[in-house]
């Protein structure tokens, strides 16, 4: 695997890039953040509930901005804490895990520790139950088939947990039988036109295991260049897909800057779509066609903007 956690790669990139950013405009959406934490002390979607999934991207796009205070990460650690001992999904797994480490960075509490002191191991373990006969990792566990998302979770999962991958060759055959004669990575095998997020969970998956070939960048960045909208400037989930999202805008312009090649476009394009979905309260829409913004989303933008920031 790669030396350096993904995840933390990822992170450390982005705090980075939004140093450069105005003050102003960054503590517009921290304001919006903060004022999403429930009494809980986890984060909703568009409703319903605190939720795992939406309270680590809260969580994740406060840190990035460095809004992550010890008030914030006390009060999500006592929700998190709720959550421990629930069955899960993946996501919820990951959900969790990165939620744990973004408290423990913002000054709360080692929540892992309040675990058994094997947790890595019993982890490790419990990744394996997930694991599918194609040599990927499913959604849920005794899966029949893997997921090229998923798998790149899973693989996130382990380098969190400091854990070694079991039979790296057969994941890195799962996700090269996932990829397609349009350059791009497709999420279940029955697919044949592939999407702009599979395709940076393949890259990412074969990024972590030393396994992305020249060829393989090279034809990414075809398929990820032609799937930015000519409109609207951001980029779509897929050639087939008239209109953009935020969600495969930050996949593609990450991905894009691992493979050195996003400064070959015209980035004040992709800047212009993330500015027209972004409120002025703070907090960020999917698309120019969605009508709410979501912390998940929020993320995104802060996202885009920040990889922007030269």
């Amino acid at each position: 695997m790669t030396q350096e956690p993904y995840l933390q790669r990822l992170t450390g990139e982005l705090v980075d890039r939004m140093e450069k950013l105005p003050e102003v405009w960054l503590e517009r959406h921290r304001r919006w953040l903060r004022a999403n934490q429930n009494r809980d002390g986890g984060f909703s979607g568009r409703e319903g509930p605190s939720d795992l999934y939406y309270t680590g991207f809260a969580l994740r796009a406060l840190a990035i901005t460095q809004g992550l205070t010890q008030e914030i990460a006390n009060r999500s650690a006592q929700y998190l804490q709720t959550r421990m001992v629930q069955s899960a999904t993946l996501i919820d797994l990951f959900s969790f895990l990165v939620s744990s480490f973004f408290v423990q960075l913002g000054g709360g509490p080692d929540l892992l520790n309040q675990a058994q002191k094997d947790w890595p191991l019993r982890l490790g373990n419990l990744l394996e139950g997930f694991r599918s006969p194609d040599g990927g990792y499913a959604k849920e566990q005794q899966g029949k088939s893997g997921s090229t998302y998923h798998t790149f979770l899973a693989l996130l999962l382990m380098q969190l947990c400091q854990q070694e991958v079991p039979q790296a060759d057969r994941i890195v055959s799962f996700v090269l039988n996932r990829n397609r004669e349009d350059g791009g990575f497709v999420e279940v095998d029955a697919m044949q036109r592939s999407g702009t997020n599979p395709t940076a969970a393949g890259v990412g998956t074969l990024q972590i295991l030393g396994a992305l070939t020249p060829e393989i960048k090279e034809k990414v960045i075809a398929f990820l260049m032609r799937s930015q909208s000519e409109f609207e400037g951001g980029f779509r989930a897929n050639e087939r897909i008239p209109s953009a999202d935020l969600l495969s805008t930050f996949t593609s312009c990450w991905t894009l800057e691992q493979l050195g090649a996003l400064r070959d476009l015209d980035e004040s394009n992709i800047r212009s779509f993330c500015q027209a979905v972004e409120s002025p309260h703070g907090g960020f829409r999917a698309g120019l066609w969605d009508q709410q913004i979501d912390v998940e989303y929020t993320f995104y933008g802060l996202g885009v903007i920040g990889l922007l920031a030269r």
